[in-house]
C-alpha cells in the first residue's frame, strides 16, 4: 500500500510541474504566473477541488506518443471565491504552449457542464498558443465543442474570460461569447490573425500589442471589459467582481452585510448639476454618491466614456447602474455608448440584477461617420435592451433628457418601473435654441425676440413638470435625497413578476 501511494504522490507532483522547471521559470521571466499559481491567487486559499490532473493526450503522430505529460495542458476545477462556489480552468503555457488538443477541450467541457448542472459560474483562464497542430481536425472539433458550451451556458451562469497571454485564431472565440473579458497589459493579445498573416494579406506592418493587446480592445474594439498591470491585480479584481455577480439566472442578486445608511443624505449632490446648462459636471460623483460604501465596479471603462456602466450595491444587493456622462460629448448617445449600455442591460436582466438608469442625454451625436455606421440601428439595441428587461428599473433624470434619446434611456413609456426627476431636470423633444430656430424661423433676423422666444420656451418646458403632470414621471424629488429614494424604490420592487409574451428568441437588430 505505502508504494501505491508514494506512486500517487509523485504522479500528483509531476502533473504539478507541467512542462517542467525551465518553462515555468521562462513564464516567470515573461513577468507571467503558472496556470496552479493563477489559481491559488483566484480562488480561496486551499478551496481547489482539481479534476482529471492525470488525462493525457491521445495524438500518436510526429512522435507526440512520447510526450505525454499529465494534465494535458489545462487545470480544470472548482473552488471558491469568498465562501462562493465557481469552476475554473486555466491553460497551461508551459505544456506544448497550452495549445487546445482533443483531451484539453475535453477538461474544459466537463468543468462547464457541470458549471450548468450546479449553478455557479465559471472563470477561464487563457494563456494558449492556440489549436494544437499535431491534432488537425480533432483540435478544431474541440474548440466548437468548447463553443457550443458558452453558447448553451451564456444567461444561465456568468462567464468570466482573464486573458493572461495569446489567444489566438479560434481560441479567441470562446472569449468573445463569455460575458466578461478581462486582460493583462503587455503581456495578453487577442487576435484572429497575426501580424505576420495580416501583412501577408493587406500588406500592413502591425505589432501585436498594436492589432490585439489590452489598449486596442480596451479602447477600440470594446472586446474587453478591463486591463490590469499583471496578472496579480487581474485575478484580485476578477475576485472583487465574482462578488457582485448571482451564481446563476435563477438564484437572485447575492447579498451581504453592508455599513451604509439607506436614508444618507447627501446635501452636495444639490449642487452638483451647474447653472449653465451646458456646463458639464461628473456623473460619477452621483453615482458614488449612491452606492452603499462608495463602491462602484465600472465596466469597460476606457471605451465609450460618454456612459458609464457598473455594478453598485443597494442595502447590500447588487444594481446595475447605466449612466449618461456629461464630461464626454455631453452624454450623446451614439454607436459605440449604444452598444457598450445594451449589452450591459441584458446581461442584468439575464441574470435578474436590477437597474438604476441617470439620465443626462442631450441626443444622439450628430454627423456622417454615425449615419453611415448605422447609429439607427446601433442605438435600437438599447431602446430594445431596455424594452424587453422584465428587471426592476428605476430612473433619475438629472438634467437634459431630450427627443428620442429621452425614450431610450429607461424611460416609463419602455416599462420603466419608478422614473425620478430632479428639478434641474428639463424633459423636451429638443433644447430651446434648436426648438425656437424651428418655430420662429422667420424671426431669426431678430435677436431681440428670438431671445424673448428661447425664455419662453425654457420657462414652459425645461423642467420636469411637464412629464411630470401627464405621469411619466413619478416624482420630482430633491437631489441630496437620491439615495434614500432609489433604495426604497428598489425595496419595493422586489417582489416585482413580469413576464414577456412567449417566444422561441427575440431578433434584436444586430
Amino acid at each position: 500500500m505505502k508504494e501505491i501511494l508514494e506512486e500517487l504522490e509523485n504522479r500528483r507532483d509531476a502533473a504539478r510541474m507541467g512542462g517542467g522547471q525551465r518553462r515555468i521559470d521562462a513564464q516567470h521571466a515573461r513577468g507571467k504566473l503558472t496556470a496552479r499559481e493563477r489559481i491559488e491567487l483566484l480562488l480561496d486559499e486551499e478551496s481547489f477541488e482539481e479534476f482529471d490532473m492525470f488525462v493525457t493526450h491521445r495524438c500518436t503522430d510526429f512522435g507526440m506518443e512520447a510526450n505525454r505529460p499529465a494534465g494535458d495542458g489545462v487545470v480544470t476545477g472548482w473552488g471558491t471565491i469568498n465562501g462562493r462556489m465557481v469552476y475554473v480552468f486555466s491553460q497551461d503555457f508551459t505544456v506544448f504552449g497550452g495549445s487546445l488538443s482533443e483531451t484539453h477541450a475535453q477538461k474544459i467541457c466537463k468543468v462547464m457542464d457541470m458549471a450548468v448542472q450546479n449553478g455557479a459560474p465559471v472563470i477561464g483562464i487563457n494563456d494558449s498558443g492556440g489549436a494544437r497542430i499535431q491534432e488537425g481536425v480533432a483540435s478544431l472539433a474541440g474548440y466548437a465543442e468548447v463553443f457550443q458550451r458558452n453558447i448553451m451556458a451564456s444567461g444561465v451562469v456568468p462567464q468570466i474570460s482573464v486573458i493572461m497571454g495569446p489567444c489566438a485564431g479560434g481560441a479567441v472565440y470562446s472569449p468573445a461569447m463569455t460575458d466578461f473579458i478581462f486582460m493583462v497589459k503587455d503581456s495578453s493579445y487577442m487576435f484572429v490573425t497575426g501580424p505576420d498573416v495580416v501583412k501577408t494579406v493587406t500588406n500592413e506592418v502591425v505589432s501585436a500589442e498594436e492589432l490585439g493587446g489590452a489598449g486596442t480592445h480596451t479602447k477600440k474594439s470594446s472586446v474587453a471589459d478591463a486591463a490590469f498591470e499583471d496578472d496579480v491585480e487581474a485575478l484580485a479584481e476578477v475576485r472583487r467582481m465574482v462578488d457582485f455577480l448571482p451564481p446563476n439566472n435563477r438564484s437572485g442578486v447575492p447579498e451581504r452585510p453592508f455599513f451604509d445608511d439607506p436614508g444618507r443624505i447627501e446635501p452636495s449632490l444639490d449642487t452638483l448639476v451647474p447653472a449653465n446648462p451646458n456646463t458639464p459636471y461628473d456623473m460619477k460623483e452621483l453615482i458614488l454618491k449612491v452606492a452603499d460604501e462608495g463602491d462602484f465596479y465600472e465596466i469597460q471603462a476606457e471605451f465609450a466614456q460618454n456612459i458609464l456602466t457598473g455594478f453598485i450595491r443597494l442595502e447590500g444587493r447588487t444594481v446595475g447602474v447605466v449612466a449618461n456622462q456629461p464630461m464626454v460629448l455631453a452624454g450623446c448617445l451614439d454607436i459605440d455608448s449604444s452598444r457598450k449600455a445594451a449589452r450591459f442591460v441584458r446581461f442584468c436582466d439575464a441574470f435578474e440584477i436590477p437597474i438604476l438608469t441617470f439620465v443626462d442625454v442631450p441626443g444622439f451625436l450628430p454627423g456622417t461617420a454615425q449615419e453611415y455606421g448605422g447609429v439607427i440601428k446601433h442605438g435600437a439595441k438599447l431602446l430594445f435592451a431596455y424594452g424587453e428587461a422584465t428587471v426592476p428599473k428605476v430612473t433619475v433624470i438629472t438634467r437634459k433628457a431630450y427627443g428620442g434619446a429621452y425614450d431610450v434611456m429607461s424611460s416609463k413609456h419602455l416599462r420603466g418601473d419608478i422614473n425620478y426627476a430632479w428639478p434641474s431636470a428639463e424633459i423636451a423633444v429638443m433644447g430651446a435654441k434648436g426648438a425656437v430656430e424651428i418655430l420662429y424661423r422667420s424671426e431669426l433676423g431678430d435677436a431681440e425676440k428670438i431671445a424673448a422666444r428661447t425664455a419662453e420656451y425654457e420657462a414652459r418646458f425645461a423642467n420636469p413638470f411637464v412629464a411630470a403632470e401627464r405621469g411619466f414621471i413619478d416624482d420630482v424629488i430633491m437631489p441630496h435625497s437620491t439615495r434614500k429614494r432609489v433604495c426604497r424604490a428598489f425595496a419595493s420592487l422586489r417582489g416585482k413578476s413580469l413576464e414577456n409574451p412567449w417566444k422561441k428568441h427575440d431578433n434584436i437588430p444586430l
